[in-house]
């Protein structure tokens, strides 16, 4: 079967250049590459046409007799052609810069290249938090008990019941990975693979520890602090590194996971930024203005309402609302003005109120006053 053209494998120009022909080799590399298609044969065809593409292309000497002989001018013992002889540790070291530092394979990929054992990563646990308005208004501390996986102090972890119990595991020789060897028409290709013995722990136990029976870890507890910050919001989550379960014998703790859940406030309202107020003012207070005490989220406020103030009227307090996490600055605080209307009145009160009605003070004058959508699409135009 013919060989295909190398520039057609990269998929690159024939007059591309040194830096774009690399970066179709990594793309080439990182989409073919058998850490991330096990067992696919095709891929790893397609792997390693690749790389003896690039081998080529590469090597300006080599890539001059490609240009002017093709595939007969860079074949032979000389080269990595049929008769050349190129296994998975040429083409890693040979390509350190491509696949990460030193060359080493699955360095790239966040594997355990070079014969290293892959680190453990214990799961991640995901709580819920509640917050008051208050809270939300200032960040807060909270202290969190959290049941889970913990590191087995009788064995520190090991799982073993005393160091005598550990043994090399004898079929990776203690490295956690095991090689294999294939043969391809670019020679002997050797990848590696997590230890199917050890599971790439690289030892073996004789005895088990009494306390874990083996995995190293136990269910325990723990009391973690974490600060919040000002201005989150229901959903949202915030990540605690490495305060979620331990892996079985040894590795890195996975992670906490806390998603914020807000507590409605029985007298202000969120509305993103903002924080709103229903005012409730009794029907002399309109008419004649009052100073009056507001919550907020800082605590109470004193608030002048004019005489004459209207029902639907909106009135803001700049900066008494929240801040945002992402941003700097604070909303609003927006009262929303209602005229309380009584329902029970004595004949003495309605005696004054109907010589009231008489006045021509009190007799409704619409011109010239808003309505109350017109009012709310002022306010936020």
């Amino acid at each position: 079967m013919a060989k295909r053209d190398f520039y057609e494998i990269l998929g690159v120009a024939k007059g591309a250049n040194e830096s774009e022909i690399k970066k179709a080799y990594r793309q080439m590399a990182i989409k073919y590459h058998p850490d991330k298609n096990p067992g696919d044969k095709a891929s790893e065809e397609k792997f390693k046409e690749a790389a003896e593409a690039y081998e080529v292309l590469s090597n300006p000497d080599k890539k001059a007799k490609y240009d002017r002989f093709g595939h007969e001018g860079v074949g032979g013992p000389g080269g990595h052609g049929p008769g050349g002889h190129m296994n998975m540790d040429d083409i890693f070291s040979n390509f350190g810069d491509i696949f990460g530092e030193g060359g080493q394979f699955g360095s790239f990929f966040g594997g355990g290249g070079g014969g290293g054992q892959r680190q453990r990563v214990g799961s991640n646990i995901r709580i819920k938090v509640k917050l008051t308005l208050q809270e939300v208004a200032h960040g807060a501390e909270k202290k969190l008990k959290i049941n889970k996986q913990v590191t087995c102090n009788t064995c520190s972890g090991s799982g073993a019941k005393d160091k005598s119990s550990v043994k090399t595991c004898n079929t990776c020789g203690g490295s956690g990975q095991v090689r294999r060897v294939q043969n391809s028409f670019l020679g002997q290709i050797q990848t590696q693979s997590t230890c199917p013995t050890c599971h790439g722990n690289g030892t073996m136990i004789a005895a088990n520890c009494t306390s874990c029976h083996g995995s190293g870890r136990v269910f325990g507890e723990e009391v973690i602090d974490i600060k919040i910050p000002a201005g989150v919001s229901e959903g949202m989550q915030m990540s605690v590194n490495g305060k979620g379960n331990v892996p079985e014998r040894g590795g890195r703790a996975g992670d906490l996971i806390v998603q914020f859940e807000e507590i409605e406030d029985p007298v202000l309202k969120r509305d993103g930024q903002n924080v709103l107020f229903d005012l409730h003012l009794s029907f002399p207070d309109a008419v004649v203005g009052k100073q009056i005490e507001v919550p907020t989220v800082d605590g109470k406020v004193k608030v002048t309402i004019k005489a004459g103030v209207q029902a639907g009227e909106i009135l803001r307090l700049r900066g008494k609302g929240l801040p945002s996490v992402n941003s700097h600055g604070k909303g609003d605080q927006l009262i929303y003005v209602n005229i309380w209307t009584p329902q029970k009145l004595s004949s003495e009160e309605k005696a004054i109120i109907e010589k009231l009605s008489q006045s021509e003070n009190f007799k409704p004058k619409p011109a010239g006053h808003k309505g109350f959508m017109d009012k709310i699409r002022e306010f936020f135009s």
